[in-house]
């Protein structure tokens, strides 16, 4: 499946739009990981264990928005974007969206194919 940010594919075809389609996860901070900054908010620097859950969250939100696509039978999504709201203290969502499509397949996978050599006549039959 293509997913991109942009509201075409460079070289594809729209031909369908089968409409949004979107994933979402709520997660909540873990107490090891609020230790674990609260020390490194002292020293500075990245916050590895929240870094880690957001990309966790990125991930799961994406695979339930490209299931959701999938079930639609699109072959791309298009316009894909990520969101965040607070839902309660200590606990967020991660929203991914974007606009289901179908595209033709590039006009370079038929190219990619070799083509068939011309048969060369067999002295032997001549």
């Amino acid at each position: 499946m293509i997913v991109v940010n942009t509201e075409t594919i460079p070289g594809r075809r729209i031909l369908q739009i089968k409409g949004l389609v979107q994933g979402n996860t709520v997660r909540a901070k873990h107490v090891g990981r609020d230790i674990a900054a609260s020390l490194k908010n002292l020293i500075g620097g990245e916050l590895t264990g929240y870094t880690e859950l957001l990309v966790e969250s990125r991930r799961e939100a994406m695979a339930r928005m490209l299931a959701q696509a999938q079930q639609l039978g699109a072959n791309a999504v298009v316009n894909v974007r990520f969101a965040t709201s607070s839902i309660t203290s200590g606990a967020a969502e991660l929203y991914c969206y974007g606009t289901a499509i179908v595209v033709d397949q590039p006009a370079q996978a038929a190219a990619a194919t070799p083509p068939v050599p011309p048969q060369r006549p067999n002295p032997t039959n001549a």
